[in-house]
């Protein structure tokens, strides 16, 4: 046990105030949504970081994960020859992000899809959305959303669908919030090609995030929003609106053609985003050199620049050492604008080249970096929701900039837990 330690758990305390601060009705909080949010993931955080057989079971998974990301890289390798080649392999001509980690999002789409269609993933959602509704007390509907939201991305919202059109504000804050605040499974794979570098057993790690992220989300979003009103399904447990493929091969086709249209996506969003910032950036550091013919020199207007002071007292109180929270602060700040791949990218980068100086560091920034809590994403979601009850579109938009804030929360939240757990070599998932 550290210091650092002590000021992540003292983070996770800042936080909750933080949030509370924001409430749109403070005295309408349900200590108990709080309490066991927050229990769930020390607990959950206990089993995986501290218990033999809780870190041999994410071994596992995260042994499991990498062959399948193998099996993936088959199927590229086959279609993209040497372009799919990772760095240090014979031939490579270095990483190439469309041709390298993009294409994995195909693969996992279709097997996500192919695992719902044989009822795996329809039974552990299910376990997830009873321990929400039984524990926290929340309603049916937004416990099942949150859980398939740990699996799945925008499409989580159909599994849901008949309850959507009456569901309370603050429901729908549930919905919006873990949307942004977790990952879909589809881009597990992606992240773990673009870290396995720097960060051992990573695959593990981006799954118990994945896990951690939820309550977390579900706190966030019920602080700001309280329940106000009576949710039809509170208290009760409700089944997955989800229409299976007639047979495995129309399962693995729709996820296939599901995981193009992420990758499309994806890629157009990166490309618009990054253009943007760095146009944005060039004006910005006009204006620098413009306000510095007045000054003594050149003032620094980049929006990292901007966006690392921002974003610094949170990634302090996450537990993040002094030495290297100005490089974790300006990468958490990078996702808001160009999505947590860029970030991710990023934090690779800067620790290949010694720039982060402590493995705690990336420990944490991988957890709070797991997310779609972006303004990509809260188009994506505002829209996909609204698309599926146009008649709610005012309450949806009036929520979402609420929801962003509360995923970003949500993460810097886990990032916090993960660093009240982690010792130096970061425990049994870190080790090579």
């Amino acid at each position: 046990m550290t210091i650092y330690n002590a000021v992540s758990a003292a983070g996770v305390l800042c936080f909750l105030a933080f949030l509370l601060l924001l409430s749109r009705d403070k005295k309408r909080v349900s200590a108990r949504v709080v309490v066991w949010g927050i229990a769930l993931q020390v607990l959950f955080a206990l089993f995986v970081f501290l218990v033999p057989f809780g870190s041999r079971i994410f071994l596992v998974l995260n042994d499991i994960t990498m062959e399948v990301i193998e099996s993936a890289f088959e199927g590229i390798r086959f279609l993209f020859g040497p372009l799919a080649l990772s760095p240090g392999k014979p031939g490579s001509i270095g990483f190439i992000l469309a041709f390298q980690a993009l294409p994995s999002i195909i693969f996992f789409a279709a097997l996500m899809e192919l695992l719902y269609h044989v009822g795996f993933m329809e039974k552990l959602i299910d376990v997830f959305a009873r321990i929400f509704v039984k524990v926290m007390g929340i309603s049916g509907a937004e416990s099942l959303c949150a859980s398939a939201q740990i699996f799945l991305g925008i499409e989580s919202n159909l599994t849901v669908r008949p309850y959507l059109k009456e569901m309370t504000r603050s429901e729908l804050m549930v919905v919006l919030t873990t949307g942004m605040a977790t990952i879909a499974s589809s881009v597990l794979g992606f992240y773990v090609i673009i870290l396995s570098g720097i960060f051992p057993k990573v695959a593990g790690h981006l799954i118990s995030a994945s896990i951690l992220l939820a309550p977390a989300a579900i706190v966030a979003a019920k602080m700001i929003i309280p329940e106000t009103a009576a949710p039809k399904t509170l208290g009760k447990v409700v089944r997955a609106e989800y229409q299976k493929a007639a047979s495995p091969i129309e399962a693995i086709i729709n996820g296939a053609m599901t995981g193009v249209r992420m990758v499309v996506s994806i890629g157009a969003l990166l490309i618009a985003f990054i253009g943007i910032v760095a146009l944005l950036d060039n004006g910005l550091i006009y204006l620098g050199k413009l306000a510095g013919s007045f000054t003594a020199g050149p003032i620094d207007l980049s929006l990292n620049r901007i966006l690392g002071y921002v974003f610094y007292p949170f990634t302090v109180a996450m537990g993040v050492p002094l030495e290297d929270a100005p490089q974790i602060a300006r990468i958490l700040g990078e996702r808001i604008v160009m999505t947590e791949v860029k970030s991710y990218q990023d934090l690779s980068v800067l620790a290949k080249e010694g720039k982060i100086l402590y493995e705690r560091s990336i420990f944490i920034a991988t957890y709070a970096l797991c997310g779609f809590a972006h303004i990509p994403s809260l188009a994506i979601f505002v829209g996909g929701t609204s698309s599926l009850i146009p008649e709610r579109t005012k309450d949806i938009a009036a929520i979402g900039l609420w929801a962003l804030l509360a995923a970003n929360l949500a993460c810097f939240m886990t990032g916090a837990i993960a660093g009240i757990f982690y010792t130096p070599g970061g425990g049994i998932l870190f080790k090579p």
